[in-house]
């Protein structure tokens, strides 16, 4: 029996993450943060990176930030954005939480710049999958 490619493959969800990927179906963000040292920290994992601590709780968070860095991507990296590229990836310094890679929707490259305020949004791709991508606020 010949099974057809999944178009677009769901992230690699395990205990660790899966909370976060629970958090964008429903629309929010939410961020492990280590209750010993109460800092964010990502991607998820069994223990804090910065003290070591396995006391780890998830926090939402607004999901605001600016952009610190981006690039222009040409290729489709990830089936579910081949109908964006070229596409910008930027990478957002959250006002709650640690730094993020993901790209950017509703904005011309010429706009785009270090320090521009941005916003999470979460768009739907499947009924199983949300992408985390952000949008200028204001």
């Amino acid at each position: 029996m010949t099974e057809a490619p999944y178009a677009k493959p769901l992230p690699r969800v395990t205990p660790d993450n899966k909370p976060f990927f629970d958090g964008l179906r429903a629309g929010a963000l939410r961020l492990p943060r280590c209750a010993a040292c109460d800092r964010f920290y990502f991607p998820p994992g069994p223990v804090c990176p910065f003290c070591f601590s396995e006391m780890l709780e998830w926090s939402a968070t607004s999901g605001r930030g600016t952009v610190s860095s981006w690039v222009v991507v040409h290729k489709a990296w990830f089936p579910a954005f081949q109908d964006d590229v070229p596409y910008n990836v930027v990478q957002v310094e959250l006002e709650e939480g640690p730094r993020l890679t993901s790209n950017i929707v509703d904005i011309d490259p010429d706009v785009l710049r270090i320090g521009l305020a941005v916003e999470a949004v979460y768009d739907a791709v499947t009924p199983d999958m949300t992408l985390l991508r952000f949008r200028r606020t204001g």
